[in-house]
């Protein structure tokens, strides 16, 4: 049966992205565990930095590996030049990635380690997305809608430098629940333009508000079901981590204690964020419910919701979206959602963005 199912879907998704080397979507924490486990840690450890790590970060390889090749050392002198920090399969990477290509803004990649995260040692923010830019003089941005909204905005605007636009997002503390100190941007979504400008970008306030509810909606909800999806199952955890082991070119012992324990430890963080965000006994039918949400907010008359061209609330669900590819809970959303034909034009509209860099 469960082959039967398999070969059903294969005939079914018969698109372009099932011919190329699948994405794979996993977390810090899966790097985490992989590499307490290859390390000889013991459970506590493994679980530990699982456990400190979550689901939001990406997938570290044992040999450092760099993604597609935007070298910002190829712009010509007094341009925007750009630095991503990231981890590879992080949704809130991916989000920035997608932006950035779309508008054909050349970028240079920085893998992080997640676990010692020695490449971002020079900052105090310790999270990832960070995006080094220099447009005259070398400036650090954090988060990643702020980093997408201050670059747009920059993109528009001719009237501030991209220090002034940074400026206008000032980080601010505040306390968890737990306790915890944390820095949250309040105006995140807001591109900073003047009155004649935004009357260009969002011809009615409808427009305006209806990208920032859905690019808020991508970061509060949708974000937090990737990890509950691709860690749903003993079997879906222990294919993710197959996948990190052949790619991290681990020992045979290593490799089989990294395979094993940390495919153990990511199904029960995911039992724990299915708890905390209060999914259903069945994570995938709140993947569903979310994206056919999303494609009904679209609607039948758009080809996305910024109309003939995507917006930053199609470029932030996709971006999320996206580091699920290779993985059987993203076969399963293009199945059992309607999802495959917005989807299918976002990748053709940002390859022809990257193809004209």
């Amino acid at each position: 049966m469960a082959a039967a199912g398999r070969a059903w879907r294969a005939a079914a998704l018969l698109s372009p992205w099932r011919l190329r080397a699948p994405r794979r979507a996993y977390g810090g924490a899966a790097a985490a565990a992989a590499a307490a486990a290859a390390g000889g840690g013991g459970g506590r450890l493994l679980l530990g930095a699982a456990f400190a790590l979550g689901g939001g970060a990406g997938l570290y390889l044992a040999a450092r590996q760099r993604l597609r090749e935007h070298s910002a050392a190829e712009l010509p002198a007094g341009s925007l030049q750009l630095t991503l920090y990231q981890y590879k399969t992080c949704p809130f990477c991916s989000k920035v990635r997608a932006f950035l290509d779309y508008h054909g803004l050349p970028y240079e990649i920085v893998e992080v380690n997640p676990i010692m995260r020695k490449e971002i040692k020079f900052s105090s923010y310790r999270k990832v997305p960070i995006l080094l830019a220099n447009a005259g003089s070398p400036l650090q941005l954090n988060d990643s809608s702020v980093i997408i909204s201050a670059i747009k905005t920059y993109l528009i605007s001719k009237r501030n430098s991209l220090e002034e636009i940074v400026s206008f997002y000032p980080p601010m503390k505040t306390v968890t629940d737990q306790g915890k100190e944390v820095f949250e941007y309040g105006n995140k979504y807001w591109l900073m333009l003047d009155e004649k400008e935004t009357k260009r970008v969002y011809p009615v306030k409808e427009v305006r508000v209806e990208e920032m509810k859905w690019r808020k909606w991508a970061d509060d909800w949708l974000v937090h079901l990737i990890s509950p999806n691709v860690y749903r199952t003993p079997r879906e955890a222990l294919a993710s981590f197959d996948y990190i082991v052949r790619e991290g070119k681990f020992g045979t012992v290593e490799g089989f204690f990294a395979k094993y324990m940390g495919a153990v430890a990511m199904f029960f963080v995911s039992k724990r964020l299915k708890k905390r965000h209060h999914l259903q006994d069945d994570v995938r039918e709140d993947l569903y419910e979310a994206v056919n949400e999303w494609v009904k907010a679209v609607g039948k008359h758009r080809l996305f919701m910024g109309g003939n061209q995507p917006n930053l609330a199609d470029l932030a669900v996709y971006g999320v979206l996206r580091v699920m590819e290779g993985l059987e809970a993203f076969d399963d959303m293009m199945v059992h959602t309607k999802i495959q034909p917005w989807y299918q034009r976002m990748e053709e509209v940002i390859k022809k963005a990257e193809v004209a860099v």
